[in-house]
């Protein structure tokens, strides 16, 4: 629960936060006259603001500390270097990618002080608050009292509803576009790139006998699509999280390939073997600060290693294992590519080949971002592995 006094009496909801962040002790009732600096001042002071009024008002005041947050100061443009007995280094890619994690995390922190109510049947009681029913339905599930959320998660809420509803393109098949629709909370398949890599890669010969794969960590199921499109005929998903499960059977309902494909929650691999079976673990080995971010942070790369781990005693002969790797970790200094290689070695596999591609998303051409030297060198690749 979360406490806080409005008009002379005390007042209580539930408090609600993806990220686990506990409930905030100083609040402080805003609403339209409340300015951006003095906003800005509480949120850095720790205070967060419970806001009433108009909720167009509140979205902008929103804007108005982000702007706030991500204005370069003089601090920040030396934060690249070091200086050490009056001698100026630059900093290594671990120690900006450790700034980067931390400055994102402040600037999470102080985004989130601003909150705003939600009545049991999901309405804002704020004035030109929009429906926001459905997403948050999709989100948290029927709820039986009011809560207390952040503005800045709520608008993360809206925004998955509406990727829900329009879907991400990710291939054309027989001149129609194929779309996945992910859910709130399931990694949206934005990055094409390691798609492309699971389309054009040869079929292992262990297909021929059987024609069976294994998707570890199916997330939105893109990955099952594309091997139902290659004509595999059984492939078993997996994952351990309710939301990419119900949003994996979605898809895959949708695209009526639920002959093909069947979702089992488990952890890494099902029972039995199988020719094929693919992985794409998150790529950077962090601990996540939210349920999203497991999907790109992997704390001491245990997914990848468990993958690695169990696969030979689940590969038919001459099947394969797909592993979807970017070697951003390794410019960033966070693995080696030698550790890499004798993590495979070790458990009794190897590279037979591995197709390569670069990224094309925003971030790898975006010279402003923190983390542009290593985004730039960034390679996605498919390693095509066998037994021993």
């Amino acid at each position: 629960m979360i406490y806080w006094n409005e008009g002379g009496k005390q007042c209580s909801a539930k408090w609600h936060s993806e990220n686990g962040i506990a409930p905030h002790q100083k609040i402080q009732i805003g609403d339209d006259t409340l300015t951006a600096d003095a906003a800005y001042r509480l949120a850095c002071e720790g205070v967060a603001i419970l806001y009433r009024g108009d909720f167009q008002n509140a979205r902008q005041l929103l804007q108005a500390l982000v702007r706030r947050v991500d204005k370069p100061s003089k601090k920040s443009k030396r934060a690249n270097k070091d200086s050490k007995d009056g001698e100026v280094k630059e900093k290594s890619p671990l120690d900006l990618f450790n700034l980067h994690r931390l400055s994102q995390s402040q600037r999470a922190r102080i985004l989130g002080m601003l909150l705003i109510q939600i009545e049991a049947d999901h309405s804002i009681p704020l004035r030109r608050a929009p429906d926001v029913a459905q997403a948050c339905i999709e989100a948290y599930g029927p709820q039986t009292q009011s809560c207390i959320i952040s503005l800045r998660e709520l608008l993360g809420v809206i925004s998955a509803h509406e990727w829900r509803k329009k879907g991400v393109p990710v291939l054309v098949r027989d001149d129609e576009e194929i779309r996945i629709h992910p859910h709130y909370g399931v990694f949206s398949p934005v990055r094409g790139e390691y798609i492309e890599l699971v389309l054009r890669a040869p079929l292992p010969k262990a297909l021929i006998k059987s024609s069976t794969a294994f998707d570890i960590g199916v997330g939105t199921g893109v990955l099952s699509v594309v091997l139902a499109i290659r004509e595999i005929q059984n492939i078993i998903a997996t994952d351990q999280d309710d939301r990419a499960i119900a949003c994996a059977k979605e898809n895959i309902d949708r695209l009526h390939l639920s002959n093909q494909v069947k979702i089992q929650k488990t952890n890494l691999f099902p029972e039995g073997k199988a020719a094929l079976i693919v992985c794409n673990p998150p790529w950077l080995p962090a601990r996540p600060s939210s349920s999203l971010e497991c999907a790109v942070y992997d704390p001491n790369s245990q997914m990848l290693k468990g993958f690695l781990h169990g696969l030979r005693e689940h590969l038919l002969p001459e099947g394969e294992g797909w592993l979807i790797l970017s070697d951003l970790a390794e410019h960033l200094g966070l693995r080696t590519r030698e550790e890499l290689l004798n993590w495979i070695d070790d458990e009794g596999l190897t590279a037979i080949d591995r197709l390569d591609t670069k990224p094309h998303h925003p971030k790898a051409f975006d010279q402003a971002d923190a983390l542009y030297a290593a985004r730039s060198k960034e390679i996605t690749s498919l390693w095509r592995l066998v037994a021993k």
